[in-house]
């Protein structure tokens, strides 16, 4: 008779840094930020989403609080991401808690959100999800499917989910009993986990490479792995983890007889499963519980046992235990001699094994059908099912159900008077006994659970020797404390001494940051100042065309106005942009500009020693300039109005003149839109120090006329801070 084996392996769940503390600093990090950001935008949002991600298998009423805020929030920002990641944690809260349906549905939701605005990782975790549900219902190969496409698409952008999906695809093919499928996954997630130092998921992977030790009757290896794996979910505190290892080192401790420390390995998990409210897991340790019972003879207990275990699974609609917990109620019933009954349970519990592909599970009821059949002295039929129980044990690997289907056939053959091969299967029976329970096996798993207690005790005396190591410091702090007194009054002034230094220090840097804070405001203010009158000013040109009937002028011209002012504010959201970008906002300014009535001349001049594509500059700071001279520099001229850009790059300084014929830069301070020029030029000047800072290297703006020059008008050299396209 075997176990029900639950591996509980969400890949959703494997999101755990590597010690409890780390994770609880998490948490308290992520409450940190919350407190902190009270606007309801797409951070808090996702703050609150991971707050719910990082509590739902320690407090699930805080989950769903969080949830609620966070969907509440992402639905009337329409944050279609946020609103995906939201359901896609609901359908983990349902699942936890068994409701199924609820669960697929969630994920379907999300699935479609993310489809929606093509976030493959969302994809990818949902098909994953889904896999993973429908293992739990009992459909292994549907759950095959939607875990294969979740890995290709993991693979094919590099997530960081990639063991977790490999352990739940290796998981599936356990369900199958297609061990030469799952060992490769398995091992490959956890050489996966081994290398992000992934301890959560190397604890999955060794369970779940235990479970399949342990139903091909390598007691031994799986013990190993049961326990390095619980001693792994401990340090980091995974309860869901922590009850599926319980029960299944309980169901070790109960192959061996050792009832009572299997029923404490059973309690606590019970306890667990309980408290974080997983029914498949509640449910599944009724079903141990009741074993236990059986096994020593109380079948009314047993019997209550089943029953209860068999009720939550049929209220979660899993398929996935119900072959089992049938097959164990129909073992209590041939115990007790009731064949008819017991064949009934049998039955019902091969057909569906056989539905949903669970062969651990089909072998237990082809060896009770056998079993039922020989007390009934109807040795055609229970040499039939025999037959097939060991054919599909040989097929999987299944040690335990070999050695009972060998016993059956002995006890068959040598009733029906076939001695020979009686004889061959009583070998082969205590052949297979002996690899399972001999001395050796008994040994090592001894051994085994001798090196797990001894890293407990291990960590046990770490602790108890840092609070020795405490208490003594303690008293020796006590005992120096009188000699201490006069040192601490020195230090004490000292501190003083640098509290004070350091509230100056702080107050001086307060005023740099908010010299700064001004600096960088008004660099928006003189970025944004183009806007309010030059939209102004062309559209009113642009009124003047329509009023015209210049239709093709006109649409002309709100095609150049509408670029330039894309370029313009994505321009100025970046700190850098590429110098074709600033050229190209420049020359559409100039084209706009001068596209009614063709005022002026403009060039605009690269010379060859600059790579244009290789140089990242500050945006928007040639435009004020330029449109200085169109407003400013040409007050009292009408005629042959010039307006020369020129970049050069000399000594690793990439150099621009913006040079005009106007009425020079002398006349200009003394007019009225002076002062306009000069808080242009200051806020520019400020700016550029600012930036120097930034790219470490020049920055700087000279503004003259061109008269010392022999030449009229005004000419602007500036210095622009710059660096490479990586």
């Amino acid at each position: 008779m075997k176990i029900i084996k639950i591996i509980i392996v969400f890949f959703f769940f494997l999101f755990y840094t590597n010690s409890s503390i780390s994770q609880n600093k998490k948490i308290d990090s992520l409450k940190i930020e919350l407190q902190h950001h009270k606007e309801k935008d797409t951070t808090r949002v996702n703050i609150l989403n991971a707050l719910a991600f990082s509590h739902f298998s320690r407090d699930m009423p805080k989950t769903l609080e969080y949830l609620d805020e966070a969907y509440t929030i992402a639905d009337i920002i329409q944050f279609e991401k946020g609103k995906a990641r939201n359901i896609y944690i609901k359908g983990i809260t349902e699942a936890i808690q068994s409701n199924y349906d609820q669960a697929l549905g969630y994920y379907n939701e999300a699935l479609k959100l993310y489809e929606n605005i093509d976030f493959k990782k969302g994809i990818a975790n949902c098909y994953n999800a889904m896999g993973i549900t429908y293992k739990n219902i009992g459909k292994p190969r549907k759950s095959v499917d939607y875990i294969k496409k979740a890995i290709k698409i993991e693979e094919e952008i590099g997530s960081n989910n990639l063991s977790a999906s490999l352990i739940n695809l290796g998981n599936s093919y356990t369900d199958l009993g297609e061990f030469a499928e799952a060992i490769p996954y398995l091992n490959k997630a956890l050489s996966i986990a081994k290398a992000d130092k992934n301890k959560q998921r190397v604890a999955y992977s060794l369970n779940n490479l235990g479970t399949i030790y342990l139903d091909q009757g390598n007691y031994p290896l799986a013990l190993e792995y049961f326990k390095e794996s619980l001693y792994i979910n401990e340090k980091i505190g995974d309860s869901l983890g922590i009850a599926n290892h319980l029960n299944n080192i309980g169901w070790m401790y109960k192959t061996r007889k050792q009832y009572d420390k299997a029923m404490k390995h059973y309690e606590k998990a019970l306890e667990i499963d309980k408290r974080i409210d997983n029914k498949r897991g509640v449910s599944s340790t009724l079903n141990d519980i009741g074993i236990i019972y059986e096994e020593n003879g109380d079948y009314e207990r047993a019997l209550n046992y089943y029953i209860k275990a068999l009720d939550i699974n049929k209220q979660i609609g899993s398929k996935k235990g119900i072959p089992n917990i049938l097959h164990n109620i129909g073992e209590v019933y041939l115990a007790l001699n009731e064949f008819n009954t017991a064949n009934q349970y049998f039955s019902e519990a091969k057909k569906i094994s056989t539905e949903i592909g669970d062969k651990v599970t089909l072998c237990d009821t082809y060896i009770g059908l056998a079993k039922t059949y020989a007390n009934q002295k109807l040795y055609d039929s229970a040499l039939n099912n025999v037959l097939k129980a060991k054919k599909i044990s040989k097929v999987s690997g299944f040690l335990d159900c070999q050695k009972e289907a060998t016993e059956i056939l002995f006890n068959i053959y040598k009733a029906t008077g076939n001695y020979r091969d009686a004889l061959e299967n009583h070998q082969q029976f205590k052949t297979l006994n002996d690899s399972l329970f001999n001395k050796e096996n008994i040994k090592k798993i001894a051994q085994i659970e001798y090196e797990y207690k001894y890293k407990q005790a291990l960590d046990s005396a770490n602790i108890r020797e840092l609070q020795l190591t405490k208490t003594v410091r303690a008293k020796s702090e006590d005992l120096e404390k009188t000699q201490r007194n006069y040192l601490w009054a020195i230090i004490g002034v000292l501190m003083i001494s640098m509290l004070l230094g350091s509230v100056i220090f702080y107050q001086k840097l307060k005023n740099a940051k908010t010299k700064t804070q001004n600096a960088v405001i008004e660099q928006k203010l003189l970025r944004s100042q183009m806007t309010p009158h030059f939209i102004f000013n062309s559209l009113s040109v642009l009124q003047g065309m329509i009023l015209n009937k210049e239709d093709k002028k006109s649409v002309s011209y709100l095609s150049k106005f509408s670029k330039l002012l894309r370029i313009t504010l994505e321009n100025s959201r970046d700190k850098t942009v590429l110098l074709s970008q600033e050229l190209k906002a420049v020359q559409n300014y100039l084209t706009l500009q001068n596209l009614e009535n063709d005022a002026y001349q403009s060039t605009l001049l690269v010379e060859e020693t600059i790579d244009i594509p290789m140089f990242e500059v500050p945006p928007m700071l040639i435009q004020p300039f330029v449109e200085n001279a169109i407003e400013h520099a040409f007050i009292d001229t009408n005629d042959d109005k010039k307006i020369d850009i020129r970049l050069k790059y000399i000594d690793k300084k990439l150099i621009c003149t913006i040079a005009d014929n106007g009425i020079g830069y002398m006349p200009q301070k003394k007019t009225n839109n002076g002062y306009k020029k000069s808080l242009s030029t200051a806020i520019t000047s400020e700016r550029l120090k600012i930036l120097s800072k930034d790219f470490k290297m020049d920055g700087s703006v000279t503004i003259e006329d061109r008269e010392k020059y022999n030449a009229q008008g005004t000419i602007v050299t500036l210095v622009i801070p710059h660096k490479f396209v990586a």
